[in-house]
């Protein structure tokens, strides 16, 4: 019987998110702009511990910073935070599909190549939020394939931390359809057990996500983009 109000304040929390997520993506809520407790609370006819929860997930993964006793406003966007995260993230996830590419099993690999199949549909249907959650899941399945479980939480808390980046990233268009088709081009090196190939692959797909997003960042302020670290960081 006390199921429920937890599962209904977990489901007004998740809802809080989602709302505050695709305004700041849709750019309906800016940097710097503040989110307004007594506004969501009034909305969803709750209590502000929900929405303080919500705050600080979002927080966690980049989208807002709770400043005391002034509350949560948008985070910015730095190029610096875009370079620093995907030249990490390029070298880190290249090693792990460089030792996924000997382990990775007939079975594994077919599992893979179903995942990509749904993300291709997903695409074409534009579903950016089914496609983010699925497209985790490839990922994470040749990063444990990698058999370095400190390596794959790392990359995980790594990705947890800047969640906004990778969906922006995403969301760009056109990203979605580029991530399947490289995808495609990583699962060949997978099936011929070419680590080499494999690592090279991954990082030009993290190197690319990141350089995208420096683009559509230098292009909403007006400005030509310079070479910047991620381009720097593998050889593509």
């Amino acid at each position: 019987m006390r199921k429920k109000p937890i599962e209904r304040h977990q489901t007004l929390r998740e809802k809080i998110i989602e709302t505050i997520r695709d305004a700041i993506l849709k750019g309906t809520l800016k940097a710097g702009e503040k989110v307004a407790e007594p506004e969501l609370a009034e909305r969803f006819g709750i209590s502000r511990t929900p929405i303080r929860e919500a705050f600080r997930q979002l927080e966690s993964e980049g989208y807002l910073t709770v400043i005391p006793r002034k509350g949560a406003v948008v985070a910015s966007l730095s190029e610096r935070d875009i370079e620093e995260f995907y030249s990490i993230k390029s070298i880190l996830e290249g090693y792990a599909a460089r030792m996924a590419a000997e382990n990775l099993s007939d079975k594994d690999i077919e599992r893979l190549e179903t995942i990509n199949e749904r993300l291709h549909q997903l695409a074409i249907g534009g579903d950016i939020k089914t496609f983010f959650k699925i497209h985790n899941e490839f990922h994470d399945l040749f990063i444990r394939a990698a058999g370095n479980e400190k390596l794959f939480e790392l990359i995980g808390q790594l990705g947890l931390k800047f969640n906004r980046l990778r969906m922006a990233s995403l969301s760009l268009p056109g990203r979605m359809d580029i991530s399947v088709q490289e995808h495609k081009k990583i699962l060949q090196a997978f099936r011929q057990h070419d680590g080499e190939a494999a690592d090279n692959l991954v990082r030009k797909n993290a190197t690319y996500g990141g350089q995208v997003l420096l683009q559509s960042l230098a292009q909403q302020e007006g400005r030509r983009i310079e070479t910047s670290i991620v381009s720097q960081s593998v050889d593509v």
